[in-house]
């Protein structure tokens, strides 16, 4: 199983975007098992030593080093599902 949490701003909308577009990437990568959750990135730094990979944007990804002994996965842009599949693909 593949544990992933997606981070935003807030935790409000957009992490739950994020959190879907990851969900479908790792299906289209072959990846089936899956268990994720969306949080604000306040939140994020207290949960993410629990998962494989924490998602979240470029900007707000440097307050996440050093919280997780998985993978960081900064994007440029939140809504490329080009992108996040690409880097979802770069890490597992």
């Amino acid at each position: 199983m593949v544990k992933v949490l997606t981070a935003c701003g807030n935790g409000m909308g957009s992490s739950m975007v994020i959190k879907m577009k990851v969900e479908k990437a790792l299906r289209e990568l072959g990846v089936t098992d899956v268990q994720s959750a969306s949080c604000s990135v306040g939140e994020a730094k207290g949960l993410a030593a629990g998962y494989d990979i924490v998602v979240a944007s470029n900007h707000l990804i440097k307050e996440l080093e050093g919280r997780t002994k998985g993978h960081l996965v900064g994007l440029d842009n939140l809504m490329d599902d080009n992108e996040i599949k690409a880097k979802l693909g770069e890490v597992l």
